[in-house]
């Protein structure tokens, strides 16, 4: 990681729109806010940048708060919200004030009602239209793609989340490690929360099991981003002639009760492939917008923004033709895996004497030229 200053350094002076680098870690208190407060300060006495804190939490952390030193930290912006000040980034100001690169600490934070944009990463957005290079930071868990692995494999519901094209459009990811065990000793040395929080702390989010499972994560995040950049530097003849049809397509229905959890799913395997990704939706007669109800038509808009913000290009074909217009659409965009829930609907003996079969069964049997991956505990038609 020590070249990592200068790696950034180097795309700040070739770029007209901002950069944006991140600090990654699996948990609160690995040290992100450092390492960022350290290239700051090493860009600013050292390269001679014009570098200003656009936002930093330090969470009453004496060393964070130390590492500050002498940096220009642009006000934030106050916000009245039900009789409460809050404190908010102040993009118009940092717009302003123009500094060649600003800081921006916890990526996935939501914004107060009231503020121009839902959420900090859109504001990051922003400064980088701008032209201002970008030093942020986030922890895992915050990914969305993420959010029923983590809630499978720590039982805790992460309610800020980001859409993972925020990580994958960084010009640059650095992973903050530290071992489970040192993390532990910090939180019981204090320097993570106040004695009050310790124990509650150690005893719940900071279990060991817990801390093992989202560093396994970040650091599989971590590869699989230097993987994809590998890629794309690679000759694009020699990319053409190694193209094989592996691009993932995710099946929507408007009857499925767990449409999230295959979105994320196409997702993590799209990104694991380091391959475009489409989640496509075949509306049929019978779910035409007129014969549907609200509920349905909600639940279905609501799914189709979650498969653009977790990255998914998004296709609608009216069709009463599913299986046809799917495997159509998988021959026409180079689709190697097409990622379907289970059947939500059984069939009775009647209906298997009428000669009839479920999507799945239907898409299995015209299908031999893609791999189909059936997701456990997903709905579909």
């Amino acid at each position: 990681m020590n070249d990592a200053p200068d790696k950034f350094l180097s795309m700040i002076r070739s770029a007209r729109r901002g950069r944006h680098k991140i600090y990654l870690g699996y948990c609160a208190g690995v040290g992100k806010t450092i390492q960022m407060l350290k290239e700051a300060l090493r860009l600013r006495d050292v390269e001679k940048l014009d570098v200003a804190i656009g936002l930093l939490e330090t969470h009453g952390r004496a060393e964070t708060a130390a590492c500050k030193e002498d940096l220009e930290e642009i006000p934030r912006r106050k916000i009245v919200y039900r009789n409460m000040e809050i404190t908010e980034m102040d993009v118009p100001a940092i717009l302003k004030r123009h500094p060649q690169v600003v800081l921006v600490d916890e990526l996935a934070h939501t914004n107060a009602p009231g503020s121009k944009n839902p959420k900090r990463y859109q504001d990051v957005e922003e400064l980088l239209e701008a032209g201002i290079h970008v030093i942020s930071t986030l922890n895992i868990q915050h990914l969305e793609s993420l959010y029923e692995i983590v809630e499978k494999n720590t039982g805790i519901r992460v309610k800020e989340r980001i859409p993972d094209w925020v990580v994958t459009r960084a010009d640059e990811v650095v992973n903050v490690d530290v071992s489970t065990t040192d993390l532990r000793e910090r939180i019981r040395s204090g320097r993570v929360y106040p004695r009050e929080r310790i124990d509650a702390a150690l005893a719940n989010f900071f279990q060991d099991d817990n801390l093992q499972q989202l560093r396994e994560l970040s650091l599989r995040e971590l590869a699989a981003q230097l993987d994809l950049k590998f890629r794309e530097k690679r000759d694009p003849e020699e990319m053409e002639e190694s193209a094989n049809p592996d691009q993932v397509l995710v099946c929507l229905s408007s009857l499925s009760p767990n449409a999230d959890a295959l979105l994320r799913y196409g997702s993590r395997l799209a990104g694991r492939l380091n391959r475009n990704w489409y989640a496509l939706y075949v509306q049929t007669a019978k779910e035409n917008a007129t014969r549907i109800d609200a509920e349905t038509q909600r639940r279905l808009s609501n799914t189709l923004e979650l498969a653009r913000q977790v990255g998914a290009t998004v296709f609608t074909f009216k069709s009463d033709d599913i299986v046809g217009t799917i495997l159509q659409f998988a021959r026409e965009h180079r689709v190697g895996h097409i990622v379907i829930g289970p059947s939500a609907r059984r069939l009775s003996w009647l209906d298997r004497l009428r000669g009839k079969s479920t999507l799945l069964e239907q898409l299995t049997l015209a299908n031999r030229d893609f791999k189909i991956v059936v997701t456990e505990n997903a709905g579909s038609k």
